[in-house]
């Protein structure tokens, strides 16, 4: 399969939680518009990528080309800090066998497992992940991406947003 921008404004959509309607509402154009980026039966307008690149949390660079830098971690200052509640752990496996895994997972969920010591260690590249630091990292306004994994089989992203 080819990585084409269209293919890549979907995946990155995906991963974000976005349907087709709030990236045309932010980027105000219509929802067949984003539906057509997407199937590639047309582009987005030049002057529509620095404001969809930022939606979609990545460089201009890496939305036309797929290279480039990866979301980092940020401290999000105390006034801008969102509620534990309002936030959302991404987990996104690519395995070394073309199969893409991906989970979104309330943070306020998150924080009952551990607090209940329920025992949410996956296998793999997952087995080791320390699921209260990550909390805790969250807590102290970390916010993007938090942790990357390549094992030589899969690739496992966790972000927050």
């Amino acid at each position: 399969m080819e990585n084409t921008i269209g293919k890549r404004i979907a995946v990155l959509r995906r991963e974000k939680g976005l349907k087709q309607e709030d990236i045309a509402q932010a980027l105000d154009v219509s929802s067949q518009a984003v539906s057509k980026w997407e199937n590639e039966q047309s582009c987005p307008d030049i002057s529509l990528l620095p404001k969809l690149a930022k939606l979609l949390g990545v460089s201009v660079d890496t939305l036309l080309t797929g290279e480039g830098e990866k979301p980092v971690a940020v401290l999000t200052p105390v006034t801008e800090r969102k509620n534990l509640t309002d936030m959302i752990l991404r987990i996104v496996v690519n395995s070394a066998d073309g199969e893409k895994v991906r989970v979104n997972i309330p943070m306020a969920l998150v924080q009952v497992a551990i607090d209940t010591g329920m025992n949410i260690s996956g296998s793999g590249a997952m087995k080791n992940i320390d699921w209260a630091q990550i909390l805790s990292l969250v807590q102290s306004g970390v916010m993007g991406n938090l942790v990357e994994i390549e094992d030589g089989n899969d690739v496992v992203r966790i972000f927050v947003e």
